[in-house]
């Protein structure tokens, strides 16, 4: 076992490798020797359970290997055939172009981030939001924070930290990544109050819990599945006329954040900002990176005198979005007051995507691709936690794995690791790619991988 370790190259022997002085002079040698030693350290690992001693050029291709996974560029832009529009693992809404150039013009230079350029004088970082908020909510205020849960946390903090909250118990959901509301309301310093059933609330059971303890009644859309059946729910003007009643008031959190009416694209109704601020909430929480179709933000709109309290928070500056979200966020709101968002926001470019023409370009690939492929008629989803349960109809091109060792499961892999990874979703055996949600001008790069790969 020890003439076995002996071996193996020693570290300057491979540094002396031309592909590795390559590396060595494209990152630093420092850098290079740690990750030598990581690779040598793992093959002595190897060797002690029976493997044999790779040749010289195998420990380099390994180091190599270990250098592109390390030290490339993250994240890695991928392309996304799966015909999930918000797909959470792959970074829910790629950004309008718009919104690419305003990222581009915060990062280049300096900007008025919380600069007021009439006054000469240090402004709010908030303004920048707060006007466009206002105008396509109806709501008196607006801020935006790093992320909708970011959003609730800091809601509950300003108005209810050391009161109680009420929520339905059908509501009290877990909101993605293991973070569930009751967790959220604990971190705020207010205290959880379940009440109804898991199905059926009613205003009632709000009113029976409030106590002079009460700080909010909280209403939570379940933006992320669907109760059906024996269900009951108070609507959101019930519940504030009941917060007006006792003087409480009413927080809302939408979770997708959707301005537009989904019921024009096919899909079940989505409550909207606008009908939270119009029933009289006083204040709504929504994401930026969901329907809204921006960068990962959390929105609050709402009273001024909430939304305000909310701002001088010592929590908000934790929270608070850096210049790049807000200058991609302001871009994103613009669209909509432009009447543009479903030109010029890819998430809802997608979803307005027509079936016809979804097949004209799946035909397109199928040809290109070759044999092996047939066109099916399939299902889009939305994904991230919106519209759960909803599809829009696609055409999908299916590409048959015939006799390759590892069926589709093993073409999904190596479509995984081209240039750029292709992420596709398998279904009756076969590997399927759905051109909805395939940015336009990614067509020859996802053709060029498939037929490599096919080949």
């Amino acid at each position: 076992m020890t003439s076995n370790f002996r071996a193996l190259p020693s570290v300057d022997r491979l540094l002396a490798q031309s592909p590795l002085q390559e590396l060595a002079h494209a990152y630093s040698r420092d850098a290079l020797v740690g990750l030598i030693r990581q690779e040598l350290q793992s093959q002595r690992a190897a060797i002690s359970q029976g493997q044999q001693v790779p040749t010289i050029n195998g420990l380099v291709e390994a180091i190599q290997k270990r250098a592109t996974q390390q030290w490339q560029a993250l994240p890695q832009p991928v392309i996304n055939a799966t015909g999930v529009i918000l797909h959470t693992n792959l970074g829910r809404a790629p950004l309008s172009n718009a919104a690419l150039s305003a990222l581009e013009l915060a990062a280049q230079g300096y900007s008025n981030l919380e600069y007021d350029l009439a006054q000469g004088e240090r402004g709010s970082r908030q303004t920048h939001v707060d006007t466009l908020l206002r105008q396509l909510t109806g709501a008196e205020a607006g801020i935006a924070v790093n992320n909708n849960a970011a959003a609730v946390m800091l809601g509950l903090a300003a108005v209810a930290s050391g009161k109680q909250v009420i929520v339905s118990r059908g509501e009290a959901v877990e909101i993605g990544g293991g973070f569930r509301i009751p967790e959220v309301l604990a971190q705020s310093g207010a205290a959880l109050v379940e009440v109804g059933a898991t199905n059926r609330t009613y205003v009632s059971d709000y009113e029976s819990a409030i106590t002079e303890h009460t700080g909010a009644l909280l209403k939570v859309h379940a933006s992320n599945f669907r109760v059906l059946g024996f269900t009951a729910s108070p609507s959101l003007e019930e519940l504030v006329a009941l917060g007006q009643k006792h003087g409480i008031p009413i927080l809302h959190d939408l979770g997708s954040g959707c301005l537009l009416d989904t019921t024009h694209f096919g899909l079940a109704h989505e409550p909207t900002p606008q009908e939270s601020i119009a029933a009289g909430v006083d204040l709504a929480f929504f994401s930026g990176d969901k329907l809204l179709g921006g960068p990962q933000a959390g929105i609050v709109v709402g009273s001024k005198d909430l939304v305000q309290r909310l701002t001088r928070h010592p929590l908000a500056r934790a929270l608070r979005l850096d210049k790049l979200s807000i200058a991609a966020l302001t871009a994103t709101l613009l669209h909509y007051l432009k009447g543009e968002a479903t030109q010029e926001i890819p998430t809802w470019r997608m979803i307005a995507a027509p079936e016809p023409a979804l097949r004209r370009r799946a035909l397109r690939w199928a040809r290109a691709i070759g044999p092996t492929t047939t066109l099916v008629r399939g299902q889009s989803t939305i994904g991230a936690g919106s519209l759960p349960g909803e599809t829009l109809p696609t055409w999908l091109v299916a590409v048959n794995p015939g006799g390759m060792d590892g069926g589709p499961d093993a073409l999904a892999a190596r479509l995984r690791s081209g240039n750029p990874p292709v992420i596709v979703r398998i279904q009756d055996n076969r590997v399927l790619l759905d051109p909805r949600t395939v940015l336009p001008g990614e067509d020859p790069l996802l053709l060029k991988v498939v037929q490599e790969t096919m080949r």
